[in-house]
């Protein structure tokens, strides 16, 4: 066999090891049915609420965990029923031995972000929607704001919780997911939101609850629309139910009034800028690039954790031939 013949083999065989390695690296857990994962520092807004030692009617005890958004220094935004008795009824106290949150910490196994006790729960009375005030003042976080307005049918929020990957599926993983919905309906109290992107069937899952719907401005301004409700079991496609802002927003502004003004204290020592996503012109979400927290950190883009397979199979032939060819970079793509 001549010298070329050799070479393409070899060329072949690099080309199929390099495939074969993108397909080993390339398939991240979701949490958020069918999300993306929310790299470092992305969203520290974003509060895990978690309970332990929950009173059962048995006698025994029970974890739990919900999700959030940090409003104030002080309030997290979260569902109603995330703080109920043994008989199922919402109660405007903790219930649990322990109730912890964890803020700005979208890798839950990190110590980035700030640990903190709920020592206060406020109930809406009407829509589910509660309140829990935190025992550690919150700063160099942007809190969420709160939207005043009526959501529009058609537009976009994004959403960021700490549930399960499926109904059936009862680990959590320690990332926080994220996804994309379009405004589905409007009542009283209530929205539907219906996943857009990274799939169609992206959807919120248990330990979801709670978690906020938000807008996201062109200038980085994030206000909370909505926060996850019910709906049926993850995956689908059909429309969520969330709990509206606007409709209580007088009742959440009236708790915060004195707390809007963050007060002086020293930041995280691992905050840093961060990152941004952006949409294409089609409507396709992506991520900006910007510094990471932790430089071995869990990339952004959830499926495509590894080297593109573009480059990686353009660069054999590189290093065979000793050619140097300049090739155009290929991005990575997040469905």
């Amino acid at each position: 066999m001549g010298t070329v013949g050799r070479v393409a083999i070899a060329l072949v065989a690099a080309q199929i090891g390099a495939a074969a390695l993108v397909a080993a690296v390339a398939t991240p857990a979701q949490a958020i049915a069918h999300g993306d994962e929310v790299a470092d520092g992305e969203y520290p807004f974003a509060v895990k609420l978690i309970d332990i030692g929950i009173p059962t009617v048995s006698g025994g005890l029970r974890n739990s965990s919900c999700s959030g958004g940090l409003i104030s220094p002080h309030w997290v935004l979260t569902a109603g029923h995330c703080f109920r008795d043994l008989h199922n009824n919402r109660v405007s106290h903790t219930v649990a031995r322990k109730s912890l949150a964890t803020v700005g910490r979208a890798d839950q196994s990190g110590t980035d972000g700030f640990d903190a006790k709920v020592v206060e729960v406020r109930q809406q009375g009407h829509a589910d929607v509660s309140l829990a005030r935190l025992d550690k003042t919150i700063t160099g976080v942007t809190p969420l704001k709160i939207a005043r307005k009526k959501p529009v049918v058609g537009s976009k929020v994004r959403l960021v919780g700490y549930g399960q990957t499926t109904a059936s599926t009862k680990s959590i993983p320690d990332r926080a997911q994220t996804g994309q919905f379009k405004v589905s309906s409007v009542s009283s109290l209530e929205m539907g939101l219906t996943g857009i992107s990274p799939r169609s069937n992206t959807s919120p899952c248990p330990h979801d609850s709670g978690g906020p719907y938000f807008t996201e401005s062109p200038d980085g301004t994030a206000t909370a629309v909505a926060v996850v409700s019910h709906g049926p079991t993850c995956p689908h496609t059909g429309p969520d139910t969330g709990a509206r802002v606007d409709a209580v927003s007088s009742w959440i502004l009236s708790v915060i009034k004195n707390d809007l003004e963050p007060s002086p204290s020293p930041s995280p020592s691992s905050s840093s800028p961060a990152p941004r996503r952006s949409e294409t012109a089609s409507g396709e979400p992506r991520t900006a690039p910007a510094p990471r927290s932790h430089p071995g950190g869990v990339p952004a883009l959830a499926l495509a954790a590894g080297v593109p397979a573009a480059a990686v199979v353009a660069a054999v032939p590189v290093l065979l031939l000793s050619r140097s060819r300049r090739r155009r970079n290929s991005s990575a793509h997040r469905r």
